[in-house]
């Protein structure tokens, strides 16, 4: 209640500065640009009046409808282009990539300092994107090596989901710390166990600060950062610094223990490589692009994946009908004497299709991170300057009635053909395309389809007592990634 009255109290002030100003003003600048069409902003504030400060991506795709694919909104004196639909998206994204390519950053990024990989820009970014990626390939990422790992961990899981013995239990932390352990592995060289209260700091960390990073009160600070407006934005420094001083613990271990003979894991790559180049004054390879690029592994190898398979178990509990369709799959082509494996997936189209429409219907990442033009360019016939932040937003394109039968529906029928077998969809972006496409891809499609289909293996999941699948909600939580509202499940073995 405080928070919405604030919110309200500001916006009373910014408009009536906004009116003063306006009034001030004689005359206005030509500019060489011509940006598209869009909702007529107010002096000061912009459109910021009409936004849906939970959940933007409703406001974006409203006004799609009014303006088009491409328009211009603006929040407070700043303007962004918002692309939405299929055909928009990939054209910028793809078709123009380096024009479209550049990381934007609100006020709330600015403390990455352009490093990283999620965050980054830049050469700093194209240098620690491909080094990234080169490791953990190294690594085993895509290989069986990983896959492995992956289904121990998904054993693990099991046994935790079994001594519940059928009662009622929040998935939550269980899913998250399987999902999370991969990473773990891949970038510290091991596995943690499920009550390590570090682990589990970590985890929190990650979690609180997805879902302030989109409050009401930090829209309004990326928009007019002033001090009264901070609160929220304290709280996320807070939480970086803390997870990034872990990082460099472990890191100065490592370094302590480096053995060049014994390279197990990202961190130990990042040292050869920092040793390598320890004469270039010019070095990407800093401790700081070391904690923002383990920092980000970290947050996108767990959140991303574990919000996902906790909205598949959700849906699977809604719509039993599809749940059986599966398992039966499952028991035809795999039984329950072994796990499931990689190699599966392409004689088990039905199941592949379900994840594919879990991660559709889910919408994982609605708003994109935002994107920004690295050069003056032309997109559509609008001359749009050098700078400009780029919402491409994916919630549009996941849902895009020119793309999808029953964009609205559960239906793992959109990536099926009339024969039953699995179909690509363009359309399907839930790792975003082009140069910023998610580095985990491969990993993440893996992840999910091995633990999906493990889950489903060993046990039915149907809601709690008196909880009729119908009753269920499918209600996400605001935050940079959708997830689930919070829900309890019991997992029967069969």
């Amino acid at each position: 209640m405080a928070d919405t009255f604030s919110i309200f109290f500001f916006l009373l002030c910014a408009a009536v500065l906004s009116f003063i100003l306006f009034f001030k003003s004689s005359k206005k600048r030509c500019s060489p640009y011509k940006f598209p069409p869009g909702p007529k902003p107010w002096p000061l504030i912009g459109n910021l009046n009409i936004l849906n400060m939970k959940f933007p991506q409703r406001t974006m795709c409203k006004l799609a409808e009014q303006y088009g694919p491409v328009f211009t909104f603006h929040m407070a004196r700043k303007k962004y282009i918002v692309l939405t639909g299929y055909d928009a998206v990939k054209e910028a994204l793809v078709t123009q990539a380096n024009d479209f390519g550049e990381r934007g950053l609100t006020s709330v990024f600015h403390k990455s300092k352009g490093k990283g990989i999620m965050f980054g820009v830049g050469e700093s970014w194209k240098t620690m994107r491909r080094f990234t990626l080169s490791t953990l390939r190294d690594f085993g990422m895509g290989r069986s090596t990983i896959e492995d790992r992956i289904i121990d961990e998904a054993q693990q899981t099991l046994d935790i989901f079994a001594q519940y013995k059928g009662r009622p239990f929040n998935p939550t932390i269980h899913v998250n710390s399987a999902a999370s352990n991969i990473i773990c592995v891949l970038v510290f060289g091991q596995r943690f166990q499920y009550d390590d209260p570090h682990f589990l700091r970590l985890q929190q960390l990650v979690s609180e600060s997805s879902r302030l990073i989109v409050s009401p009160m930090v829209q309004l600070y990326n928009a007019f950062p002033i001090p009264f407006l901070m609160g929220d934005i304290k709280k996320i420094a807070t939480n970086a610094n803390e997870a990034w001083s872990y990082y460099r613990k472990v890191y100065q271990q490592h370094k302590a223990e480096h053995d060049c003979n014994d390279v197990r894991s990202f961190i130990d790559s990042f040292i050869i490589r920092q040793n390598e180049e320890h004469n270039n004054p010019n070095t990407y390879f800093d401790e700081e692009n070391m904690e923002r690029c383990v920092s980000n592994l970290f947050a996108a190898g767990t959140e991303t994946t574990s919000t996902t398979l906790r909205w598949g178990l959700l849906f699977m509990m809604k719509y039993p009908h599809i749940q059986e369709k599966v398992q039966a799959e499952i028991e035809n082509v795999v039984g329950r004497e072994r796990p499931p494996r990689a190699d599966d997936r392409k004689r088990m189209p039905y199941t592949d299709a379900v994840v594919h429409e879990i991660q559709r219907f889910g919408d994982l990442l609605p708003n994109n991170l935002l994107h920004e033009t690295k050069v003056d360019t032309t997109f559509r016939g609008y001359h749009i300057p050098k700078g400009t932040p780029v919402i491409p937003l994916l919630s549009s394109v996941l849902y895009d009635k020119t793309q999808w039968q029953t964009p609205h529906k559960f239906n793992p029928g959109h990536f099926l053909d009339a024969e039953g077998r699995f179909v690509k969809r363009d359309a399907f972006m839930p790792f975003s395309a082009g140069q910023r496409k998610c580095i985990g891809e491969t990993l993440a499609k893996m992840e999910l389809f091995l633990f999906f289909t493990s889950f489903l293996q060993r046990f039915k999941f149907q809601p709690p007592p008196g909880v009729q699948p119908q009753d269920l909600d499918l209600s996400p939580c605001p935050g940079v990634t959708s997830s689930p509202t919070p829900y309890e499940l019991c997992a029967i073995s069969h």
